[in-house]
């Protein structure tokens, strides 16, 4: 498979080297300083605290030609521009991110036949120039990554990019409702991250528990205000169980390393933007998406 992976961050990296490992031709688009790193050491990755190890995968700085897939990883508020560089790219596109605004503002600008989507089930954080990540978010991850088409249909092209991921080592699994899939995901991630933001750490919010009890409220208004079902039909519990049994858990959980060596702990500017899109893409009615 000819790929182009469209975002150097942490799962960008990760899903480049592992793909580029498996024997695939595959390009990681960055810029600027991430852009002179990755071309002097490779794509850097280290498990947890352990031994950094180098994959050279070949690095370029705009998008050229032709290609089997482009997989784009980057943040929800950096889309549009991603977009008008694809425009003239030929290759279906995989937007593995978080989105809420449905497919069709993507298919608008690219074609509407090219869009695929799904999400990313890994995660780390950056040191420096090196991804520290833990495998189980990664190569062993028990959630697998979901992907699926607009239209919710498993096509034959479809199912070869699951069965291409797979063979590489990356769970991945065919999901026909991927669009309500990513409306679930940031109904219950927005009030999460900025909750999380705003505290200054999964920890701190975790300490904080009217902090949780307010992010909950507003978790269920965004599930309660949804057109569909949530998917994964799980997040119904979060309307259904009593509060204090989900403060409780949303407690343990965010003191868990999953939350603490997740972006969760991210404090950046460009965390805030993605989360205010989001936040925007949420508050849209339907016929704005």
């Amino acid at each position: 498979m000819k790929l182009l992976v469209y975002g150097a961050g942490v799962c960008g990296s990760l899903f480049a080297a592992r793909m580029h490992e498996a024997g695939h031709d595959v390009s990681l688009l960055a810029r600027g300083e991430r852009l002179t790193a990755l071309r002097r050491q490779g794509v850097q990755l280290a498990e947890e605290d352990g031994p950094v190890r180098r994959v050279p995968v070949p690095v370029i700085e705009h998008p050229d030609g032709e290609y089997d897939l482009i997989t784009v990883f980057v943040r929800t508020h950096q889309v549009d521009a991603v977009l008008e560089s694809l425009a003239g790219v030929q290759g279906d596109v995989l937007f593995l991110l978080n989105w809420a605004a449905g497919p069709e503002t993507l298919g608008a600008v690219i074609g509407h036949e090219r869009v695929l989507l799904g999400f990313p089930t890994t995660g780390g954080t950056m040191d420096g120039d090196v991804v520290r990540y833990r495998k189980t978010n990664f190569i062993t991850r028990r959630v697998a990554m979901p992907i699926g088409r607009p239209d919710g249909r498993t096509t034959p092209r479809l199912a070869r990019i699951v069965e291409t991921f797979r063979t590489a080592g990356i769970n991945a699994k065919a999901e026909p409702q991927m669009d309500a899939w990513l409306r679930t995901h940031a109904a219950f991630g927005v009030p999460l991250g900025q909750a999380v933001y705003a505290a200054g750490g999964p920890i701190a919010l975790a300490d904080a528990p009217d902090a949780v009890r307010g992010m909950l409220h507003l978790m269920r208004q965004n599930l309660a205000a949804m057109e569909t079902p949530p998917v994964p039909r799980a997040f119904v519990a979060l309307r259904a169980l009593p509060q204090g049994l989900l403060v409780a858990v949303l407690r343990r959980f965010l003191k868990s390393p999953t939350a603490v060596h997740s972006g969760l702990s991210d404090p950046s500017p460009a965390t805030a933007a993605e989360l205010e899109r989001l936040a925007e893409q949420l508050r849209a009615p339907a016929g704005a998406r």
